[in-house]
């Protein structure tokens, strides 16, 4: 009898990478963006599916987006889930895009555009997504920040304070009179 194949899975680091984009994604566009990892059970390979849940009255145009089903009971979501709470709903979404693990030679990940089903593979899963999300640029951007101030915060701090109060003491009481 032969070994099957080992499945495909997410590794943390990937599926951090895919939560913080989904959360990059629900900050940017102001709408929750789910993204809800599926199992290898079925196909031998994890796939994660980005979707937007729509509303009760979004109209659904089937020319220019396609419908998918996120959530539900044992739903396996990576990131925030866009600020909605922790559930068992599922959600009509228009979905993104979709990702799916593969061994193939051409790369690691394929994401799949669910409108025209094209796909881009790749080795680097940061390539197919689609802005990069690292903490690198703020830790060096707050560095960079502490070099620029001469003097200590408290002491900016106090003299903003004495500016507001003399602002302050200048403006009349309010009358006793309501209006």
């Amino acid at each position: 009898m032969s070994q099957p194949e080992p499945s495909l899975e997410f590794t943390r680091e990937e599926i951090k990478l895919i939560g913080d984009t989904a959360d990059a994604m629900s900050a940017y566009m102001g709408k929750p963006v789910l993204a809800e990892i599926m199992s290898a059970e079925d196909t031998g390979a994890e796939w994660v599916a980005f979707g937007v849940p729509l509303g009760m009255d979004d109209e659904v145009d089937e020319e220019s987006m396609v419908v998918i089903q996120l959530g539900g009971p044992g739903a396996r979501y990576a990131g925030n889930r866009g600020g909605l709470g922790d559930n068992d709903d599922a959600y009509s979404c228009e979905c993104l895009w979709i990702i799916q693990l593969s061994d193939d030679e051409t790369g690691r990940y394929t994401k799949v555009d669910p409108l025209n089903q094209e796909y881009t593979a790749s080795n680097d899963l940061s390539e197919l997504l689609p802005f990069s999300v690292s903490d690198e640029a703020f830790a060096n951007q707050s560095d960079d920040s502490d070099d620029l101030d001469d003097e200590p915060d408290d002491l900016l701090d106090d003299e903003e304070s004495r500016q507001m109060d003399k602002l302050l003491d200048r403006r009349s009481p309010p009358s006793g009179r309501l209006h």
